[in-house]
């Protein structure tokens, strides 16, 4: 409920954000055409009013991203926007009295305050208090970060140690493995110039390790919502004995009521999705490492299933590429550790990996399974075989990649389905079993969908193509 907040124009790396079937009300934030990596706005089936902002990604909005808004007007909508002359307000002088005569006009002025000026003073005034109110609870945040003492736990293997103290406000710094002491110290791990990038479930900063080693930060921003000690640091222990070539790998976590923070490997290299679409075509990955990628993604999850760790956010931007080319999968387990999260409120937390959310995953009453990550894969698989995002607006129609793909591949345009940057330079024998199955992974129907250790066993038969065949005919 409530008005769009004008902050979300601050978040500059904001690509998808999905506020439909709510109750918001209020005009948007004319800041939000600031929004460069903006690919998805949708804000349908709510009480939105006033003229839809002009530029930036809103010149091509979808008309179904604003629909069921019935006070929104400008042209995506097809609704006019009435225009407005406020007549001025006049004071009167001369109504006191008419017997001061020259003097009384003499010694007042005609007041004239049109009715945009009052509400100009107004904003004004309301921008104001709204900045002072920010200063102050900016300041109150940083003073309670000076004034908590922080305790560097050292641990290893098995072997989790605890910060020798009961007070639940003294800050609690555990690694599972190495040296605990930061360089900058702990009051100074999320500072702004380290920020990495944004996710649904917090914010990833760099660092660095006295020993010189770098890590990854991520400050979960549903702080308020993770209520019990105990329950978070069983699951994070848990998910920080997780090891395999092609996962992140989860180091260390920061523990007090307000703030929580998970230290990770750091991988120098970028995500997936800045290989795929943020680099220069001079630097286009070969198919060869595509395949790669593929297939180290597919075995990382499934030690995930193995382990019987559901990922839930699987996206481009999720895949992290190490410096010998390997991918890593990273964000895995983030749900597990906030159990009160219901189902809507997760979704909520992770409408950025639009396009990658298996269907089911909308349904209350379908139990959520290990099939949820692999429609995600098969997804992934495309978008790394096309180059292209899993969903595509164009000025006058959206593009489903799943959709295009499997058009393309029943009429024969297989050139279609592979990244045009590659020019020719990939094997048909394993671009085409790799497309199908992806697209088998990406099946509306969840058992229709293999499991990962298949989905493994089948590209390395791919990488042997009289074999490979058989598997996908």
């Amino acid at each position: 409920t409530g008005p769009v907040p004008a902050a979300i124009a601050n978040l500059s790396n904001l690509q998808y954000a999905d506020l439909s079937f709510n109750n918001l009300s209020g005009s948007l934030p004319k800041e939000l055409t600031n929004l460069s990596h903006l690919v998805s706005f949708n804000i349908s089936h709510n009480n939105l009013q006033g003229e839809l902002p002009v530029g930036g990604f809103f010149n091509t909005i979808s008309p179904s991203a604003v629909s069921d808004n019935p006070s929104l007007c400008g042209s995506v909508v097809n609704r006019s926007c009435p225009s407005v002359h406020p007549k001025p307000i006049v004071l009167n002088p001369n109504s006191s009295s008419s017997s001061n005569g020259s003097s009384s006009n003499h010694n007042h002025r005609k007041i004239a305050l049109s009715i945009s000026a009052l509400i100009a003073i107004g904003a004004a005034a309301f921008i104001a208090l709204g900045v002072v109110a920010i200063s102050f609870l900016n300041i109150h945040v940083r003073s309670s970060m000076r004034q908590t003492p922080v305790a560097l736990t050292l641990s290893g293997g098995e072997d989790f140690s605890c910060s020798p103290t009961n007070d639940p406000n003294y800050g609690k710094l555990v690694m599972f493995s190495g040296d605990a002491d930061f360089v900058a110290g702990a009051h100074a791990l999320l500072n702004k110039d380290c920020e990495l990038g944004r996710g649904g479930f917090g914010v990833v900063y760099r660092t660095i390790l006295r020993d010189g080693r770098s890590v990854a930060i991520k400050k979960l921003t549903v702080s308020s919502l993770i209520k019990s000690q105990d329950e978070f640091e069983k699951e994070v222990k848990r998910l920080g004995k997780i090891r395999h070539h092609n996962l992140v790998a989860l180091e260390g976590y920061y523990w007090i009521p307000s703030l929580q923070l998970l230290i990770y490997e750091f991988i120098s290299s970028g995500s997936l999705y800045k290989h795929l679409h943020d680099g220069p075509n001079t630097n286009c990955l070969s198919w060869r490492q595509r395949f790669n990628i593929i297939l180290g993604m597919a075995k990382g999850l499934a030690h995930l299933h193995h382990m019987n760790i559901i990922h839930y956010n699987l996206k481009s931007t999720n895949i992290l590429i190490d410096d010998s080319g390997e991918p890593k999968v990273g964000d895995f387990g983030l749900a597990r550790l906030l159990p009160m999260l219901d189902r809507c409120i997760l979704s909520s937390k992770i409408q950025s990996a639009l396009g990658y959310m298996a269907p089911e995953f909308a349904c209350r009453t379908v139990k959520i399974t290990e099939k949820c990550d692999v429609y995600g894969f098969g997804i992934l698989v495309l978008e790394v075989v096309t180059g292209k995002r899993p969903v595509e607006y164009m000025e006058d129609d959206v593009v489903v990649l799943c959709d295009m793909v499997k058009g393309a591949l029943e009429d024969g345009r297989v050139d279609e389905c592979v990244d045009g940057r590659l020019r020719g330079n990939f094997p048909a024998d394993e671009a085409i079993p790799v497309i199908k199955l992806g697209l088998i992974c990406a099946s509306q129907v969840p058992s229709n969908r293999p499991d990962m250790e298949e989905v493994v066993n089948i590209l390395e038969l791919i990488q042997s193509p009289a074999e490979g065949q058989e598997e996908l005919e």
